[in-house]
């Protein structure tokens, strides 16, 4: 079995709403390089939900993370400065219902795997909310 290129970067973003396009844009042109453009459009949603998240909800600067891993998968991760746990995500069948509060609802709809850690990352207390997605 040929070895899967692994590779890890991160994009330290301020608390600006703004930062969630550039993410994305960030995260197409990571995965667009990398060959890995099948997997652009579900990344693109999975960031821009878990920056979103990190910007609107905490007040400190945050940062997305994305890696490929030796199997392949690609983890994308979001950091704030908020060590609390996420709120749980709505169930699916809720969120087109609701005007805002689907995040984490599409992230666990599309990602293979989803969950949070705590972090003492980047010299501060907060947290990762991060998302899989599936060997490509």
């Amino acid at each position: 079995m040929p070895e899967t290129e692994t590779w890890d970067y991160t994009l330290y973003i301020p608390n600006d709403l703004r930062a969630v396009t550039v993410s994305r844009r960030t995260l197409c042109l990571i995965l667009t390089l990398h060959g890995l453009i099948g997997l652009v459009d579900t990344a693109e949603l999975l960031a821009a939900e878990l920056v979103s998240n990190a910007v609107r909800h905490t007040k400190g600067p945050a940062a997305l993370r994305v890696r490929r891993t030796e199997e392949g998968a690609v983890w994308i991760g979001a950091w704030d400065t908020d060590p609390a746990p996420p709120e749980p995500p709505k169930p699916l069948a809720q969120l087109a219902e609701l005007e805002d509060g689907r995040g984490l609802g599409l992230v666990k709809a599309c990602a293979d795997h989803w969950g949070w850690q705590p972090s003492a990352r980047f010299g501060k207390r907060g947290k990762f909310v991060w998302a899989q997605l599936g060997a490509a």
